[in-house]
């Protein structure tokens, strides 16, 4: 059986284990179903995100032109401490910012490779932790907006980690951490502006991935290199495909590719 289309981030479904869905233009894929089958995965072209060239993509599934001019690829999506719509401040299209920054955001610790921070949308939770291929994660503030979660995940980049290893994460090199004793310690570095949004009561999140085996030594495949792999699926972790011979292939990163996928 044969599939082809432009690579997006896998969509999921918080189960147990997770479940994760590949779409393309006109089908889609249960992933979880081909664990411990042999895959093809072949590179055709490249595809933006944005305008739909075949031009090579630059970064987040986009080329170079459309990624520093859309709004959907701005500094703040990345820095959300640089947001602006609460001030009424554009950056590069201010309907789009305000629909997106001026809604409720979580700042939250997740314990991927270690403890880290970090900030989404509410709506995001739990994907977002599922992308980032947590096994634990709790929410420390809700805040309505994007720019006081940013702040806030500033002010604790300083006690606690903002990065993921992504080498121990797909490897499971990770242990369990308390992360209400976390919360608790992390407190008292909330800024004065979100001190109110703290939440108090709310209990820790476990998230389980299905995967058969972990890597040893994972070695990431770059499709620019190798267009064409063939191994079997061994597991899937955040947004990684996990091969039996130690291969790890990130799809989110290579959002925009256009590829065929054989099984």
């Amino acid at each position: 059986m044969t599939y082809q289309g432009v690579l997006t981030k896998m969509k999921t479904e918080f189960s147990d284990p997770v479940q994760y869905y590949l779409i393309f233009e006109t089908d889609f894929i249960n992933m979880n179903q081909l664990l411990g089958k042999t895959i093809n995965i072949q590179f055709v072209k490249y595809q933006c995100l944005n305008c739909s060239l075949n031009k090579p993509i630059y970064r987040q599934g986009f080329c170079k032109s459309c990624f520093f001019e859309i709004p959907q690829a701005a500094d703040w999506i990345i820095r959300p401490e640089l947001s602006t719509a609460h001030l009424d401040q554009e950056d590069r299209d201010l309907e789009y910012e305000k629909h997106v920054q001026l809604q409720p955001h979580i700042v939250y610790l997740a314990n991927s490779s270690n403890v880290k921070v970090g900030v989404t949308r509410k709506s995001q939770v739990p994907t977002r932790w599922i992308d980032q291929g947590a096994h634990e994660a709790i929410e420390i503030v809700e805040v309505p907006n994007r720019y006081l979660a940013g702040i806030t995940e500033i002010a604790l980049k300083d006690y606690v980690a903002d990065k993921t290893n992504w080498r121990t994460m797909l490897k499971n090199e990770i242990a369990d951490e308390d992360l209400v004793i976390w919360r608790d310690k992390l407190k008292q570095y909330i800024p004065d502006e979100a001190k109110d949004y703290y939440l108090a009561s709310n209990s820790e999140t476990n998230i389980h991935f299905p995967v058969l085996h972990y890597p040893t030594k994972p070695k990431s495949l770059n499709l620019g290199k190798t267009p064409n792999y063939t191994g079997k699926l061994a597991g899937i972790k955040g947004q990684y495909l996990i091969f039996e011979d130690d291969t790890v292939f990130n799809v989110r990163s290579n959002e925009g590719l256009v590829v065929t996928i054989s099984i």
